[in-house]
């Protein structure tokens, strides 16, 4: 990666200990580029923080209220859950009523981050199940789109139905082609675009320009879906669980492994795309708290904005032993 720039600085005491580098665009649904820094051409994988448009055809198609997906649903699609109880029994109820269970599941299985969800299977003697993935609401998304289009059962193939409905999203709302695609963490493709193509996806996903009427109610339902419930897209004490809640709706946020996150600000009409070029997420988490400030969406004193903000960083004793600064 070039262009990068200095994003976060981690103190330990007096002493600079690290440097995060990385990029950020904040753009508008025309593309116009509000700010930016570093490069907003850069060519990433956006990871999980596509789940939103990996939903898009889910519910534009009308699939997800025919088969009675409620807000907490449409939630889990976009969410990486730490397989707490309450996400992996919505996760199972929806997949019982397919008609389907574990097995069909492509995304392999995980061991809960969720610690009294863990220690419940070790107490059970069980193991973890692929229901326990931290994607397991976005396969169950599509696995209701392939019984739509009676697809084979290895709807994670690049060249299934699935799969080629997500890439049409994709490729629209960004605006971006041909970049490639790499296979993620759950098995699904994961396709490459630029920051600014990122940026301007989710800028129409909140201002509703979308293209279609369709996929504009679709977008607009799944923002929704994701502030109402954001205990469904991450989890206590996780930084999009945390901070939507703090913001009270004003935006949609979503991290991306590898230190992504992505936000939807509906009252302005403007999508946020960051990449921290060492894919640290406290980096990632810091930045985007601080552009959610600057937009004016989260109050800086929040304790959820103020942790990812400035720290304070501490010891296993819970002695503070530094603290962050973000250079925005």
């Amino acid at each position: 990666m070039s262009n990068s720039e200095p994003l976060v600085e981690v103190w330990r005491g007096d002493v600079l200990d690290c440097l995060h580098r990385g990029h950020a665009v904040i753009s508008d649904a025309s593309g116009e580029i509000r700010a930016s820094w570093g490069d907003p051409d850069l060519v990433f994988l956006p990871r999980s923080a596509s789940k939103m448009i990996q939903a898009l055809p889910l519910v534009e198609s009308g699939v997800a209220a025919r088969i009675g997906l409620r807000p907490p649903h449409l939630a889990l699609a976009c969410a990486s859950h730490i397989g707490a109880t309450l996400q992996t029994d919505l996760a199972g109820a929806w997949l019982t009523g397919l008609g389907l269970g574990d097995d069909d599941y492509r995304c392999g299985p995980q061991e809960p981050r969720d610690i009294a969800a863990r220690d419940q299977l070790i107490r059970d003697g069980a193991v973890p199940c692929q229901i326990h993935n931290a994607c397991s609401g976005k396969h169950a998304g599509f696995l209701s789109l392939n019984q739509h289009f009676g697809g084979d059962p290895d709807y994670v193939d690049i060249d299934h139905p699935v799969q080629k409905a997500v890439a049409e999203a994709f490729e629209d709302l960004t605006g971006t082609s041909g970049l490639g695609w790499a296979i993620d963490g759950c098995s699904a493709p994961n396709f490459a675009t630029t920051l600014h193509g990122m940026a301007r996806a989710m800028a129409r996903m909140a201002a509703g320009e979308t293209g279609s009427q369709a996929r504009n109610l679709a977008s607009a339902r799944l923002v929704a879906a994701m502030a109402r419930h954001p205990e469904m897209v991450a989890g206590e004490g996780f930084a999009c669980t945390e901070l939507m809640r703090a913001m009270g709706g004003a935006a949609t946020i979503k991290t991306g492994a590898e230190g992504v996150y992505v936000a939807i600000l509906p009252g302005s009409g403007l999508g946020v795309a960051v990449k921290i070029e060492d894919g640290a997420t406290r980096a990632a988490e810091a930045v985007i708290a601080a552009l959610l400030v600057q937009l004016g969406v989260l109050d800086a004193e929040h304790p959820a904005a103020e942790t990812r903000l400035t720290g304070p960083i501490t010891n296993w004793r819970g002695i503070a032993t530094g603290r962050y600064r973000v250079l925005l």
